[in-house]
């Protein structure tokens, strides 16, 4: 039997309410997939399409209208799993007048870690973010990228087995999201369970094993990143040691010109043109909540 998943997300919907009880906003319209233990996922959508909610609604911050949440077999209101949570937020809110290890220290004793312990966690995250140099500067002093490296140490203080990032690369410049990004993976190896949100599709397929595009709330794209990227009505085929003109004939003459035919494949997408037209269809066709991928499912495996 396969494992249960980490996160299991069955017709989950949100609605926003006026002061008097009238229906604001739909926020989020029968959401429902799995996260498994161990793979990176990626949750993605134009402004208000849903992937805040979503996350205050794992993290139990926000109570949904109707659907379940289930994460390590228990439900979100539940708050002990949240001792096997990091949330690393878009913008963190630390103490500008800490400075790393004060910072690690303190949130350490919010999860009752004896003094040694919250030591020798604070040194190995402080040395794992890149931070041993700025270790007892004020967080005040510390640039954007400085302070998105202490957040995730911050956030894996407790030793969690489900990381859920917002944004982690907002603010860095090439070099800092490259390490983040490595970060990121380096997590994955240690076993961890990772969910990102991001606005940039970039680094989302260089991390991420499967990927969600939200629009207005709605799913309308589920599975593996580079599945979902095959351009499958388009076939190439790769070549080596062919003359110009032997290009356009068939491959029974590639052989005849004494050429190995490589590999014959569908070209690949960026998830930058796959997003793009995931809006753009929703918007054409708003009633539409899959577009045709073999790696869709109703579960998300």
């Amino acid at each position: 039997m396969p494992a249960e998943p980490v996160i299991q997300i069955r017709n989950l919907s949100k609605i926003y309410r006026d002061f008097w009880g009238r229906k604001k906003v739909r926020a989020l319209n029968s959401l429902s997939l799995d996260i498994h233990k161990g793979e990176v996922f990626g949750l993605l959508g134009p402004n208000g399409s849903g992937k805040t909610t979503t996350l205050k609604l794992l993290l139990g911050l926000l109570f949904p209208t109707e659907g379940e949440i289930s994460m390590f077999g228990k439900p979100a209101s539940d708050v002990s799993k949240n001792e096997r949570i990091g949330y690393l937020p878009e913008e963190s809110y630390l103490y500008r007048f800490l400075n790393a290890e004060e910072t690690l220290d303190f949130y350490g004793r919010l999860f009752d870690m004896p003094a040694a312990t919250r030591k020798e966690r604070a040194n190995k995250l402080i040395e794992l973010v890149g931070l041993q140099g700025a270790r007892r500067r004020q967080l005040k002093e510390y640039s954007k990228g400085m302070t998105r490296r202490i957040g995730l140490a911050q956030a894996l203080i407790n030793e969690p087995e489900l990381v859920m990032l917002d944004e982690p690369t907002s603010g860095l410049d090439p070099i800092g999201s490259r390490e983040m990004k490595d970060l990121i993976l380096k997590l994955k190896d240690q076993g961890k369970t990772v969910l990102m949100c991001s606005h940039f599709l970039a680094d989302v397929q260089d991390v991420c094993d499967r990927i969600a595009i939200l629009y207005q709330g709605e799913l309308k794209v589920l599975g593996k990143v580079d599945e979902l990227l095959k351009e499958q009505d388009i076939t190439q085929i790769r070549t080596s040691r062919l003359s110009p003109e032997a290009i356009r004939e068939i491959e029974g003459v590639i052989a005849r010109h004494g050429a190995k035919v490589d590999g014959v494949d569908h070209p690949t997408a960026s998830l930058e043109d796959l997003f793009l037209k995931v809006v753009h269809e929703s918007r054409e066709r708003p009633g539409r909540r899959f577009m045709d991928s073999p790696a869709v499912d109703a579960k998300g495996a």
